[in-house]
């Protein structure tokens, strides 16, 4: 039991010695005159804490920045009303700063044997898994001069999945790959390996391409007419080493190579292809593969919203020899990592003819965009020195690239803002020189 702030005011104006008594302590404090008589029938009202029964539900998901609701019920099985405050603990970044206190508290009055219900409304601000912590409820009498407390856990988890702030570009990468694919009036017939239609044969065609069973049928000579092949398979593989948890602006360098994995997996399941996905540092974090087209995106949100980057530096042996287990067969494979001299030098390129012998290899980094604004900066000594020190960082990446270039590496080296457009880019361009 515990007296409110009424019951000790009213002791102070009626110079009656009060006593609070905090959670834990044993006994009883003495009190005197009509005032304890009012707080003992006070707290005789005070409907029980521990009888009541907490249930959840609402939300079990919600995208980075966005709301999602998680609505508690209260059922008072007692028969003296509830006149309760509530506080729905969660942990802290389940809210904006500074929201929490007007979030998680709600006051709610239950009549006797029914049930009322609550709604917490939660606006995460870091990806993973929150789970609710204790609810704390406090239970006037209708005086309001004591309460009774206590905490009730009620499990629920909600999953903060990446945001995908990319897919605004899918609708313009979309209509690039059907002009592609022959699906609008732009048709490319002619090229590839998977049959696409019949037409007359022309002067200059291919005598290979004549259907010999289609022109028994018909008076004129048939021949096949071809496109680019679908059903690629495309391995996404995301370095969660320590070059990952580098801050580009103000996000870790893994966010920005998950949005670009999220596009291009997007762009490549519409056409048709086959995509995996692979977390690796010393680990396999995370495998996704064997999904339809339609359960591709859905499953690397899921995947890829617990993921963070690991501080230890990446086993590239490992990360190649799960990739080739990964991926039997030919496939594209999206290495998101650091073009960082060190890593790319002593780690990926003793091992990079084991991909791309057997596989197309594209490589994508994350580029700082504050080197770029330092290589431009002037005015002082100490802006010279800046530029100085960007420009040779920014002389090593294009040595890097070039050396991975050299091996038959496709490389993309932008900016978060920029990575996932540029990345769906460089598929189609793949895709329309038949490289896939």
């Amino acid at each position: 039991m515990a007296l409110t702030g009424r019951a000790a005011l009213l002791a102070a104006l009626g110079s009656i010695p009060v006593g609070i008594l905090e959670p834990g302590w044993t006994g009883i404090l003495a009190v005197n005159g009509p005032l304890a008589l009012a707080c003992a029938c006070d707290y005789a009202l005070a409907a029980p804490v521990r009888r009541l029964r907490l249930t959840r539900s609402g939300d079990t998901s919600a995208r980075l920045g966005d709301t999602a609701d998680v609505t508690l019920t209260i059922t008072n099985p007692s028969r003296r009303p509830l006149r309760a405050r509530i506080r729905d603990a969660w942990p802290p970044s389940s809210w904006q700063p500074g929201t929490e206190i007007d979030a998680s508290r709600h006051l709610l009055t239950v009549p006797p044997g029914e049930q009322r219900r609550v709604t917490t409304r939660l606006r995460p601000t870091r990806r993973g898994d929150r789970h609710a912590d204790r609810v704390t409820i406090r239970s006037y009498g209708p005086l309001g001069l004591v309460s009774r407390q206590g905490a009730h856990r009620v499990p629920w988890t909600v999953r903060v999945l990446p945001p995908f702030t990319s897919r605004k570009h899918l609708p313009a990468k979309l209509a690039r790959l059907r002009e592609l694919d022959g699906r609008t009036s732009v048709l490319t017939r002619g090229e590839g390996t998977e049959f696409d239609s019949l037409r007359e044969y022309v002067p200059g065609d291919d005598t290979r391409s004549i259907d010999w069973r289609a022109t028994a049928r018909q008076s004129a000579v048939a021949v096949r007419t071809w496109r680019p092949e679908r059903d690629r398979h495309i391995l996404l593989v995301l370095d969660t080493g320590r070059t990952s948890a580098g801050r580009v602006d103000d996000a870790p360098r893994l966010d920005a190579s998950m949005d670009a994995a999220l596009l291009l997996a997007a762009l490549a399941s519409r056409a048709g292809d086959r995509v995996a996905l692979l977390a690796y540092d010393r680990r396999v974090r995370a495998l996704v593969q064997g999904r339809a087209a339609g359960d591709v995106l859905p499953s690397l949100v899921h995947a890829m919203a617990t993921l963070e980057p690991e501080l230890v530096e990446t086993n590239a042996r490992g990360l190649t020899a799960t990739a080739l287990r990964t991926a039997p067969r030919r496939s594209l494979i999206v290495l998101l990592t650091t073009l960082d001299a060190a890593p790319v030098e002593q780690g990926l390129l003793p091992v990079l003819p084991q991909l791309t012998q057997r596989h197309t290899v594209l490589v994508a980094s994350v580029a700082d965009p504050h080197i770029a604004r330092m290589a431009q900066a002037r005015g002082n000594t100490e802006a010279v020195y800046e530029a100085a020190a960007a420009a040779q960082a920014e002389s090593e990446r294009r040595r890097t690239a070039e050396q991975l270039r050299r091996h038959g590496v496709t490389v993309v080296d932008a900016t978060p803002e920029d990575l996932a457009p540029a990345l769906a880019d460089a598929y189609l361009a793949l895709k329309s020189a038949g490289r896939l």
